[in-house]
């Protein structure tokens, strides 16, 4: 039995391991020059390799087709990762929100690992070696053929990746090969991606361009509420709490790639970000606090009390949107203008222009429809020995370590399916 592999991420790493694991003769191609190429820079560098959390956590967060990957999540769970690469030795730590890391914070350690795996498992890993075509015998692939070689095969696993980093190999070539065997792609979006930003509401509800203001590019928001809403309905679409940061043309920061997440199949022209800077405070309680502020400051300018109210970068944006001059003396600012003040800080709205391009987003929703990959193998329901694993699918979730989870347990069922040669003929068209 022999199994080929083509593509040498986290997925397609696993599939190798679980095919050889079984007993299958199995060949791993890969273009690049090395294994693992976006592994080595997911995490910032650190790997986040998985979320120490159980399977029904990890379906909970995947945002695309949670039931579809319901049977490989159970069939090789987080825990199951954690054990994988303890066993091998290498060391593991625990962070905020379950994000699991090699305890020495270097990505490379786990490419390491994973490759020692291979070589054990007697994996032949070709590299450098791009996949060009296959050749068919009736309904099944024969042969496969790249730049270097031809390959005899009994099944294939493709793993080729999503569209995301395409300098890291990932570059949208997985879904051409998908479609020309008759898959459908669903369209792929950004997903985990930051939010570009060009307009934010004033006092009298006008959209004025980011770039007419002090904008405060690298400032972090922590503890704050973010919502997602629908002009058009005037409906809050999605909302979440935590940490922000201001860039040079949006927002980014965990929320932030959250809620793009949630928004990149939605019509983002109708969408807007609304921030709440006093998440803890009501309006009223707010009110209180400003007017306890003012009697306490009564000669100070508008823009000295801010100070206690704003982060010192976001001051100036504040007092433009509000239209209240900087100079003006506490004691003579109006209830009207207390109100617009704390409109503001309560419902900072800013116009979604669109999600970052899709090369610079951390994963991609969308790729091969999951109606058309059996949910027990990972198998093709159109091509009867060619299985899929990892982001080609269009299977996508939350920051956190999640999606290279879903990448080991797709690889994981792919690979042991395709070393059985399991063929469910009733799907064969």
């Amino acid at each position: 039995m022999t199994v080929i592999v083509i593509g040498g991420g986290p997925a397609g790493i696993m599939a190798a391991i679980a095919s050889s694991t079984s007993g299958a003769e199995t060949i791993l191609i890969e273009k690049n020059e090395k294994l693992g190429k976006k592994l080595f820079i997911s995490g910032k560098g650190r790997c986040n390799i998985t979320n120490d959390c159980d399977p029904k956590h990890l379906i909970k967060s995947i945002v695309s087709n949670p039931r579809f990957m319901t049977s490989a999540v159970y069939a090789f769970s987080p825990q199951d990762t954690i054990n994988f690469f303890e066993t091998e030795n290498l060391r593991l730590k625990v962070e905020r929100g379950g994000r699991v890391f090699p305890n020495s914070d270097k990505a490379q350690d786990v490419i390491n690992c994973f490759t020692k795996v291979l070589k054990n498992k007697n994996v032949q890993i070709h590299l450098n070696e791009e996949f060009k075509y296959f050749t068919f015998d009736g309904e099944s692939i024969s042969t496969v053929v790249t730049n270097k070689n031809s390959y005899k095969t009994d099944s294939v696993v493709l793993a080729l990746g999503g569209a995301s980093y395409p300098l890291t190999g990932s570059d949208g070539y997985g879904y051409k090969v998908a479609k020309t065997l008759g898959h459908t792609i669903v369209p792929p979006k950004p997903a985990l991606s930051p939010i570009i930003i060009s307009k934010v509401m004033d006092a009298n509800g006008r959209f004025v361009p980011i770039s007419d203001l002090k904008y405060p590019e690298g400032l972090s928001l922590k503890n704050t509420r973010f919502r997602v809403k629908d002009t058009i309905s005037n409906k809050i679409i999605f909302e979440d709490f935590g940490e922000g940061l201001f860039t040079a043309n949006g927002l980014s920061g965990p929320v932030i790639l959250t809620i793009s997440s949630m928004i990149n199949r939605l019509d983002i022209n109708r969408l807007v970000l609304e921030i709440d800077l006093k998440e803890a405070l009501s309006a009223e309680r707010l009110d209180d606090r400003i007017l306890r502020e003012f009697e306490k400051n009564k000669n100070r300018t508008f823009k000295n009390l801010l100070a206690d109210l704003l982060p010192l970068s976001m001051i100036d944006m504040i007092i433009s949107l509000s239209t209240i001059p900087p100079g003006k003396q506490v004691n003579s600012i109006t209830r009207a203008e207390r109100q617009i003040l704390i409109k503001l800080l309560k419902s900072l709205v800013f116009d979604i222009e669109s999600l970052a391009p899709i090369e610079s987003a951390i994963v991609v929703a969308g790729g091969v429809a999951v109606n058309e990959i059996d949910a027990q193998t990972m198998r093709s329901k159109l091509v009867s020995n060619l299985y899929f694993a990892g982001e080609m699918i269009d299977v996508d979730a939350l920051t956190g370590g999640f999606n290279i989870q879903l990448a080991i347990s797709s690889g994981h069922m792919a690979g042991m399916a395709a070393s059985r040669g399991e063929q469910n003929a009733k799907h064969c068209h």
